[in-house]
């Protein structure tokens, strides 16, 4: 009998039965986050549908041309396609590269729900946790990829608002309500400049930076070009879909557009507003005073944020419905007989 307690005392330490104790604590936790995540995010969805007036949305969608609401929602998918990019890379640079088919899902349906929501980081974040830890991420290598996500929205800005200060100082100038043009181009060397030094660092500092108690690993090369092309692209891509919806109301340029969209967005940024809130307005009224904005602004809300969110909050709970029953089968063939 002593031997064999013994043996299967050091059995029940084995890396296999440490591996399966900790994959149950990982459902359960997952369980738990899920069953806080959905009744808060329906909460959130509720009361965000509340201050939608469908009536009005689509009595506006019939003052817009059927090409103009095709071209934004073809621009509008091009830019959740950009979004799916943001989370392939960010997974190779967490070390836990995954084939597309399975990022992709987390990541539209995070950020569908996200950019509906708000603070995108804490709500799309809990839900790429969701995703992500099923497929074998640690919270650790989840964080490197809501850093990653995070750092190549800043580039995809900062690219654009340099370039764009620097070819249009002019509207620029008008939109951060500065006077002089050399500094408007000024501020878009530096964001350019700011953009070359990340790009530097990722080729020639292979260390890990480290701030306080945060440690902060560069990516390779290759990722963080990816991410000085992907990131423009996609608010390239938003752009594109406010223009279409807003072209409409007056004569306004695609460079236009984009040019106050992204110092709108930087500048909204930097000041820490909440949800970038105004900053659509700021910009239709910079291209086309005194025109009436209202009806291209829902319109390309509706597009952009709410056709979204009407797909993946639903795909969210599917999925979520299609774990647990995979769950529950995986519990009965482990407590079936051998």
């Amino acid at each position: 009998m002593g031997p064999r307690v013994h043996r299967n005392r050091r059995a029940s330490h084995s890396p296999v039965s440490v591996r399966l104790l900790d994959m149950s604590k990982r459902k359960i936790a997952g369980l738990v986050l899920a069953g806080i995540l959905l009744p808060l995010f329906a909460w959130f969805l509720w009361r965000q549908w509340q201050e939608i007036d469908v009536r009005e949305v689509v009595a506006s969608a019939r003052d817009i041309p059927l090409f103009n609401l095709l071209a934004a929602g073809a621009f509008a998918a091009l830019s959740y396609l950009c979004l799916t990019g943001f989370d392939f890379m960010a997974v190779r640079y967490a070390g836990r590269p995954l084939p597309y088919h399975k990022v992709a899902p987390a990541s539209f349906v995070s950020l569908s729900i996200g950019h509906n929501i708000g603070i995108a980081a804490l709500s799309s974040g809990a839900i790429r946790y969701r995703f992500y830890s099923r497929l074998g991420l640690s919270e650790g290598d989840v964080g490197r990829v809501i850093l990653f996500c995070g750092v190549t929205v800043g580039v995809g800005l900062l690219t654009l608002a340099g370039l764009a200060a620097v070819v249009n100082p002019s509207l620029a100038g008008e939109i951060l309500r500065l006077d002089s043009p050399a500094l408007v181009v000024g501020l878009g060397v530096l964001c350019l400049v700011l953009v070359a030094g990340y790009v530097a660092m990722a080729a020639f500092v292979r260390r890990a930076i480290h701030i306080k108690r945060w440690r902060l690993q560069t990516p390779p090369l290759r990722l963080a070009l990816g991410q000085v092309v992907i990131g423009p692209l996609n608010f390239a891509c938003v752009a594109g879909c406010l223009y279409w919806c807003v072209a409409a109301l007056g004569d306004v340029g695609y460079l236009g557009v984009a040019t106050a969209y992204v110092i709108g967005n930087l500048a909204a940024l930097v000041s820490h507003v909440p949800g970038g809130l105004g900053v659509l307005e700021g910009v239709v009224m910079v291209l086309l005073p005194g025109a009436s904005v209202v009806g291209g602004l829902l319109v390309f809300r509706a597009v952009y944020f709410f056709v979204p969110l009407a797909i993946g909050a639903p795909l969210f709970g599917l999925i979520e419905l299609w774990g647990l029953r995979g769950r529950r089968e995986e519990a009965e063939e482990a407590a079936a007989p051998a």
